[in-house]
């Protein structure tokens, strides 16, 4: 999907270095944001407090594709671990389990990612940018094929290889995420798994899709991790696989 033009793109996550206002106050310059706001910060400023991240916060994506899950994790800066604030259901879904390989599979990403596009004017009308493909997908994807891209966690229901939350969600994670990156946090994590890595769906699921299972067991030590530490897995991305450092 071609959401926006690159020049778009890049005025939208490249803001000018002597630009005096704020990512928030340059975001709320568009009118879904606005009323984005307008709408879900209310009630989510009070739910923030009353979770203790109201003096700002850092935020985590996890999404998991059997399950239909993404859920939102936040810490403030005094904080060493991540904690669950929200979790919402996905509201339709593209290809089977696997990772992405190629252009026009229809597949949605398995992996390590981070937001790289807030997208104000997006076609379904908020949309979050995930940095797929990144060397682990081009790796798996070869010289001869198309990794694909444009991967947005977005409105709306619809989805060819995205994570379509309806537009009512979206104004939440979308206002979440503004307030995250407002408050200084550059890179937003967003883990895709296929399922719940726990050893009994590993045992499941690599029945069913044997031809991936020498990928999940790259995933499933990020996912460990997280589940044990609540922190961000330090996955580094080496000859075509992610290695946990």
């Amino acid at each position: 999907m071609n959401y926006l033009t690159a020049f778009t793109l890049f005025m939208l996550i490249n803001f000018s270095a002597n630009a005096q206002i704020s990512f928030k106050q340059q975001q709320l310059k568009f009118e879904r944001v606005r009323t984005a706001y307008d709408l879900k910060w209310p009630s989510l400023e009070k739910d923030l407090q009353k979770a203790g991240f109201g003096a700002g916060f850092e935020m985590l994506m996890n999404a998991y594709k059997t399950e239909g899950k993404v859920e939102i994790w936040l810490k403030t800066a005094k904080q060493d671990k991540f904690t669950l604030f929200k979790t919402y259901d996905t509201c339709a879904k593209s290809g089977t389990l696997g990772p992405k390989v190629m252009e026009g599979d229809l597949q949605t990403p398995e992996g390590f990612y981070k937001i790289n596009v807030f997208n104000p004017m997006s076609l379904y009308h908020l949309s979050l940018g995930v940095d797929y493909p990144n060397a682990v997908d081009k790796a798996r994807t070869g010289k001869d094929r198309k990794t694909g891209g444009d991967i947005y966690i977005h409105g709306d229901c619809e989805t060819v290889g995205c994570i379509p939350l309806t537009d009512d969600k979206i104004r939440e994670v979308y206002v979440l995420a503004v307030e995250a990156r407002n408050n200084g946090q550059k890179e937003i994590p967003v883990y895709i798994f296929p399922f719940r890595m726990t050893n009994a769906n590993m045992s499941k699921y690599s029945k069913q899709y044997p031809q991936y299972v020498a990928f999940w067991n790259t995933l499933k030590p990020g996912f460990d991790n997280f589940e044990k530490n609540k922190m961000m897995a330090k996955v580094a991305q080496v000859g075509g696989k992610y290695v946990l450092k």
